[in-house]
């Protein structure tokens, strides 16, 4: 079924809903934000995933070398 055809049946559906609870999921389901891992690109994902594998590995390094490292841009 095309997309199209989906979002027609779930309107139809949604015109004849009358229990107030599947109603109230909705609308929150509706407000709700975007996860942010859906909203970055997908080199930033790469890299966030190769952080965790140094980290899985053991491969860290103490903030305070790291902020020493970089001290030049807080100032």
């Amino acid at each position: 079924m095309d997309m199209q055809a989906e979002k027609l049946g779930l309107i139809q559906w949604l015109a004849q809903l009358t229990d107030e609870k599947m109603i109230a999921k909705i609308k929150t389901l509706r407000n709700e934000s975007p996860d942010w891992w859906d909203t970055i690109k997908a080199e930033e994902k790469e890299e966030i995933e190769e952080g965790i594998s140094q980290a899985n590995r053991g491969e860290i390094k103490p903030h305070s070398v790291i902020r020493k490292k970089y001290e030049m841009y807080y100032s």
